[in-house]
């Protein structure tokens, strides 16, 4: 059984947001592995389905994009000079998706995790309550999905690949009929284990696929 099963609905919604702001507040961040280039921020977003299933957003980026086309990702992109962590995370929100989320809804911070092209990616977890309507930007954003925080709990899930080009391990997490792969597969493995489990998980020793590398 898993501990989601405990709010399958909207009305343990404050049950939800408390226990995940619970463990973020208790979690120390480990700084990043490797030299930062260029800052993003990404968000991992909590709402509700239309059934009450307590679920996470999930996008599929624009297929017209320059880099990254077409990969699955979470809402975010490039700081902007003077901005914090927190308000670019947001910014790409409401750029992307069409909501708009108050910093007081923001439950805390995950690791940074330093990809192949220069980029630390800094997560943010923030609350946003019953399913709100979204309005995606087509030019950055063609699909979203609400997974179920119960799907990051597969049995399967996550799953490690080796490959000849690195020594470390390809972490991804099955979700859907598809593989998410790492950026985005070792923020969500780390937001299950830490924001939901109370686990002190770390993410940035695992590698991404070697086309995520550019």
């Amino acid at each position: 059984m898993s501990i989601f099963d405990h709010w399958t609905a909207a009305a343990e919604a404050d049950a939800l947001r408390a226990h995940t702001e619970r463990h973020l507040s208790a979690f120390e961040r480990h700084p990043p592995s490797r030299a930062i280039a260029k800052q993003a921020a990404v968000s991992c977003l909590i709402t509700h389905d239309d059934d009450g299933t307590p679920c996470f957003v999930l996008t599929r980026r624009a297929s017209t994009l320059s880099s990254h086309k077409g990969q699955w990702a979470l809402p975010g992109g490039r700081v902007d000079p003077g901005e914090t962590i927190v308000q670019a995370a947001l910014r790409e929100v409401a750029e992307e998706i069409g909501i708009t989320v108050p910093e007081e809804n923001v439950l805390g911070r995950l690791d940074d995790y330093v990809t192949r092209s220069g980029y630390c990616i800094a997560p943010i977890v923030a609350w946003i309550g019953p399913k709100p309507e979204f309005t995606l930007s087509p030019a950055e954003v063609q699909a979203l999905h609400l997974i179920p925080l119960a799907d990051l709990d597969r049995d399967d899930s996550p799953q490690f690949v080796t490959i000849p080009e690195s020594d470390k391990p390809v972490i991804r997490m099955p979700l859907m009929t598809n593989h998410i792969h790492a950026p985005t597969a070792a923020v969500l493995y780390q937001f299950r284990d830490v924001a939901l489990h109370g686990r002190d998980t770390r993410v940035a020793h695992y590698e991404q696929p070697v086309f995520a590398w550019k």
